[in-house]
């Protein structure tokens, strides 16, 4: 961000894959910002996804503190983040990069046995072979979020948005270090 401000809500948004929980847990980190991710929000046991008002109720809650970052692409509640943020941190990566990036990660947490939200884990059955696969949804949707978001970006409702766009993992990295360093909280220090 220009001058002295620094990012304070930040939303991460890109394709299946790209890195933006990653991402957004190393902002929370450098910047000593809870961390909110949406699909822990969103998903329920077994793979249940929550009804929509109840999700939009639970990402309410838990972006009404003064700082967090978060990620996820999750249209139902944009206006409930975006609205929020004053930051949009765009991974807009090459659909190469982004298939490369999903495909490894989808393999190693269906082989490792990864618990993520809820109890859920992701099947190499699903990954490879089903049309719930979320390597076959970052193919499909790639091209889609690419427009998407260069249009809403430049929506009225979201012209208080700072908008970092970034091109490559090492953009990324970067731009995240030329964030300064959060230094801890007195109460945070050890005696």
């Amino acid at each position: 961000m220009s001058g002295t401000q620094l990012p304070r809500r930040i939303a991460v948004v890109g394709s299946a894959g790209a890195g933006k929980t990653t991402l957004a847990q190393r902002l929370a980190q450098r910047l000593a910002l809870p961390h909110v991710e949406l699909d822990a929000l969103f998903w329920g046991p077994d793979w249940t996804p929550a009804p929509r008002d109840l999700f939009r109720e639970k990402v309410g809650r838990a972006l009404d503190g003064q700082t967090w970052a978060t990620d996820g692409n999750y249209s139902a509640a944009r206006d409930i983040v975006w609205g929020r943020a004053d930051t949009l941190v765009w991974l807009d990566y090459a659909l190469p990069l982004v298939m490369w990036r999903v495909t490894r990660r989808t393999l190693r947490r269906a082989l490792t046995g990864q618990v993520l939200w809820n109890g859920n884990q992701e099947r190499l059955r699903t990954a490879l072979l089903s049309g719930d696969s979320l390597i076959l949804y970052a193919l499909r949707t790639h091209r889609r979020r690419r427009r998407d978001y260069a249009r809403l970006a430049r929506q009225p409702e979201y012209a208080h948005l700072h908008v970092v766009r970034l091109h490559s993992p090492l953009e990324a990295q970067r731009w995240l270090k030329s964030l300064p360093q959060a230094q801890p909280k007195p109460e945070d220090r050890s005696p």
